[in-house]
């Protein structure tokens, strides 16, 4: 990936993905088997009518409460493999629905994110979204009479925006959440870019809704310029998205480059958007419920805290900026999508997140012309990004440290992460247990880990105390492969016959097995017989 100067986004619930794809423009047609979107349908329903066919959509009638009860549901339930939640019932709030668990952990879900059909590893869904992430297509502009979320506008002092049901999702949060599964659309009055990003924003009155984020995030650059200019800074929030526009939110992309761009690459067809009459904005024709108005200069309310992806509170009460909310445009009946961010499997960015930073770092290290690569993963329930498991066919002496090192360096692993370690090619990194196998019988720790200092960390991360050393961290890089220079002769390790797999694998019914058995692709090459030293 090409270096960038600036300060990678955090996703301010919190921290985005950093990623320079060298792109390319895809064609302007669309895919030939795309779906043509009804007049009444959103990109939300196109893709929950999908999950509902895949089978993973769970509709809940009974009376819910958005306060604490809802996120306590998606909790527990997306603490494994899980359907998406739509609660259609939602105590206070009739006519409303929200939407939890759009991802969580759920690999099919999220290839049909990426417009992929289900696929039975997590590494091929990397490579085919490291793929897409490297092509571009700018957005179709509509009419704004064919925009769904025109059904209802609102303006001026009928505006209330606590008929939509805002969450409250841990006990010690701040107050009620509207904005967590969202797509936050600002521009840089210097230059026009659009930044399309995923903040979190907690409601403060009728009219008026917070804007947190993170120093350096696009949104506060572009913030601050409007300011500067003496001028309030011009906003709107999408909230009913589809996930790909959540994804792309949630990314950081080249500061001169929209998110909006990403998301037509992504989909292989541009998103439909429409101007605003009232900030001037491009906004998303296929969102349910948005939001418009303007930040001003030096207008803050203690906002927070906020219950975190790392599954800790982030930032203590504090002046945030807010909008004054202008007009409000929603469908009928509309959904909130909603993004959990906890501790484990049930946070809602663990995966993608997961997938985009593999995919960044894979990217990177073969522009770095890093030879040997065969796979990168992050453990989801580390955060979506706190450990990082490169997997290499060692060819040289020092291949596997500088693997760790650029790993843990370039544009996309810089940030945050906390663990690096490299595996030889016979361990996959996205299974956690052989990468733990490996750790324990390759690694010498005196020899095998080193420590970066002084590294790039976020103001989110409770480990580092007293909070006025953050955002810098430290970085462990393991070398779970064998000792190169003992590798012809390093232990061999027990491998399965090839043969006597296949074999079983065929009278796996006959044996009194149900379902499929495990997938195994290493196998003893050695004939029979030979000896082992």
């Amino acid at each position: 990936m090409a270096a960038r100067e600036e300060m990678p986004e955090e996703n301010d619930m919190d921290m985005s993905v950093s990623v320079a794809p060298e792109k390319r423009e895809a064609a302007d047609e669309a895919k030939s088997d795309q779906i043509v979107r009804s007049p009444n349908a959103s990109d939300l329903d196109e893709w929950l009518a999908k999950v509902d066919a895949m089978g993973e959509l769970k509709r809940i009638t009974a009376e819910v409460d958005p306060d604490l009860e809802a996120a306590t549901i998606t909790y527990l339930v997306g603490s494994q493999k899980s359907p998406a939640l739509l609660f259609e019932n939602i105590k206070g709030h009739p006519g409303h629905r929200a939407l939890y668990n759009m991802i969580g952990c759920n690999l099919s879900r999220f290839c049909l994110m990426i417009g992929e059909e289900p696929m039975d590893h997590p590494l091929k869904a990397v490579q085919a979204l490291q793929k897409k992430m490297g092509r571009t297509m700018k957005p179709k502009e509509v009419p704004a009479e064919t925009a769904i979320c025109n059904q209802n506008i609102v303006t001026g002092d009928k505006i209330d925006i606590r008929q939509f049901p805002a969450q409250r999702m841990w006990p010690l949060d701040g107050g009620l959440y509207l904005g967590t599964g969202d797509a936050v659309v600002t521009q840089c009055p210097e230059t026009g870019r659009i930044n399309v990003g995923t903040y979190r924003m907690m409601i403060k009155g009728p009219r008026e809704i917070g804007v947190y984020t993170s120093p350096g995030k696009d949104a506060t650059l572009d913030r601050e310029k409007w300011w500067k200019l003496g001028k309030p800074m011009p906003i709107a929030a999408a909230y009913g998205i589809d996930p790909l526009l959540f994804l792309v939110a949630a990314t950081s992309f080249p500061k001169t480059e929209s998110e909006y761009e990403y998301y037509g690459g992504i989909n292989g067809a541009p998103i439909e958007v429409f101007k605003s009459d009232i900030t001037g904005l491009p906004l998303p024709a296929g969102a349910e419920i948005i939001l418009e108005g303007f930040v001003y200069p030096d207008e803050t309310f203690a906002e927070g805290p906020f219950g975190e992806f790392t599954g800790y509170y982030g930032r203590p009460s504090g002046a945030t900026p807010y909008m004054r909310v202008e007009k409000v445009r929603f469908r009928n009946n509309p959904t909130l999508t909603c993004a959990l961010m906890a501790d484990g499997p049930a946070n809602e960015a663990g995966l993608f997140w997961a997938a985009l930073r593999s995919a960044a770092i894979w990217s990177d290290l073969q522009k770095l012309g890093v030879p040997g690569i065969q796979g990168v993963w992050s453990i989801p329930e580390a955060a979506g990004w706190g450990i990082t498991v490169v997997s290499i066919k060692q060819m040289y002496p020092g291949h596997a440290p500088q693997v760790m090192a650029l790993a843990a360096q370039c544009v996309g692993g810089a940030y945050f992460g906390k663990y690096v370690i490299v595996v030889d090619d016979d361990v996959d990194p996205s299974n956690v247990h052989q990468v733990l196998w490996a750790m324990a019988t390759r690694s010498r720790p005196a020899q095998s880990i080193d420590i970066l200092r002084e590294t790039w960390s976020t103001f989110l991360d409770p480990s580092l105390n007293p909070p006025e050393i953050r955002p810098w961290g430290s970085k462990a890089l393991i070398n779970a492969c064998m000792d190169y220079r003992h590798i012809k002769n390093f232990s061999k390790r027990t491998k399965l016959s090839k043969a006597t797999y296949e074999q079983v694998v065929a009278r796996w019914s006959e044996l009194g097995f149900s379902g499929t058995p495990p997938v195994q692709t290493v196998f003893e090459d050695s004939a029979p017989g030979t000896k082992v030293d």
